[in-house]
């Protein structure tokens, strides 16, 4: 199995996180994985994303030129990337601030409200917690036992927040919507 992931959307939504994250969370259980960041010029606001590539086996390149999901935080990142998910692929859009206009037909797309969750759950902070549980849903790349590891291990500093972020991963996999 190896799944290539774009994470992409303006700097301060998490975008690295999610790939940090899947990554810590495939080589905690075993795999390999690969993170790439890539920053626009400015940090907070700009643009940012990155490649993360999950597998069983060793990993050749660093970089595809097609990629099996994309996670798109915003309009413009779905705008960009939209054209780099191989065919049967899945375009994973926070539909908080995305819309599919169905450019591409030969596509999966699920959506997940990861900005509205967050705020229902108590903090906009965890929208990216969110779409992480949405994206383990949808590809069994992580069982939510191993992400679960993980964010406690790493996101699991302050006690008082380790409990929403479960809860925003679980609501993450409840919620998905994938597209027929």
């Amino acid at each position: 199995m190896e799944k290539k992931i774009t994470v992409a959307g303006f700097g301060g939504q998490g975008v690295m996180v999610i790939g940090q994250m899947l990554g810590y969370a495939s080589c905690k259980a075993g795999r390999n994985a690969l993170f790439l960041p890539k920053y626009g010029p400015e940090q907070r606001g700009g643009t940012a994303n990155c490649s993360v590539t999950i597998s069983d086996g060793e990993i050749g390149a660093p970089v595809s030129r097609y990629v099996d999901t994309l996670i798109a935080m915003n309009q413009p990142s779905l705008e960009k990337f939209v054209g780099s998910v191989r065919p049967g692929g899945i375009v994973l859009l926070n539909s908080s601030l995305c819309r599919w206009e169905g450019k591409r037909t030969d596509v999966r797309v699920a959506e997940i409200g990861a900005d509205a969750i967050a705020l229902e759950i108590g903090s906009p902070k965890v929208a990216n917690i969110v779409v992480i549980g949405a994206y383990i849903q949808l590809s069994g790349a992580l069982s939510e036992q191993e992400m679960l590891d993980a964010i406690e291990e790493k996101l699991g500093k302050r006690p008082e927040l380790l409990e929403m972020n479960r809860k925003a991963l679980r609501t993450g996999m409840d919620r998905v919507i994938l597209r027929a």
